[in-house]
């Protein structure tokens, strides 16, 4: 697919559901990481766990998120398109926006769809973690939010002249050279673990 930089893809007819794929990604990064402070005081204040097992559990959960990160984005996101539905599910969920890199509005999930994934891994993970739970999905969310800004930045501004460069050169190849690499966006850690980091020209 070629990427085109000016305007937007249209996903529905429906003109409420066609403005509910849109937002301000200030918006969705607001929202994560009050609910990520709100259940770090949820915890702590109701004693589910300490400082220390907060800052540990928090940073296990960040972790955590970045193979989340990855895995959507590579199994979910990049799913095999052999079916009319699975191809109109792809393009709902990613491929509009390897279409339309630029569109600044679709840089990141309607909040109202992220709320509900985030209220099911609180559960999933409540069952695992019990009562660390609080500093586990704070981390998640931050790590959330964390990638929601990383990729608005990517896209929306030039690379800046220090090592975080990188992360613009990682992605730019994922958008314009090869879809089936550089998979991590807010890190390359699961692509360097998992064998799909872009092949350097010697």
């Amino acid at each position: 697919m070629k990427p085109n930089h000016k305007g937007r893809a249209q996903l529905f007819e429906n003109p409420i559901l066609e403005k509910m794929t849109r937002t301000h990604i200030a918006l969705p990064i607001s929202i994560f990481i009050i609910i990520a402070i709100g259940l770090l005081y949820y915890g702590l204040v109701h004693s589910f766990i300490d400082l220390v097992q907060a800052i540990g559990f928090f940073f296990l959960g960040w972790l955590i998120f970045t193979l989340i990160e990855y895995l959507a984005h590579r199994y979910v996101f990049h799913m095999d398109t052999d079916t009319s539905f699975k191809a109109r599910m792809q393009y709902l969920f990613h491929g509009n926006h390897h279409e339309f890199p630029k569109d600044k509005e679709r840089l990141a999930m309607p909040p109202i769809v992220s709320i509900l994934y985030a209220t099911m891994f609180f559960f999933i993970f409540e069952l695992v973690f019990g009562k660390y739970v609080f500093g586990v999905v704070a981390g998640v969310l931050f790590g959330y939010a964390m990638y929601l800004g990383v990729h608005y930045v990517v896209h929306a501004y030039a690379p800046p002249k220090n090592f975080l460069k990188q992360l613009w050169i990682h992605h730019s190849i994922h958008h314009y050279k090869d879809p089936e690499v550089a998979y991590g966006v807010s890190s390359p850690l699961w692509d360097y673990i998992l064998g799909t980091m872009p092949k350097r020209n010697k």
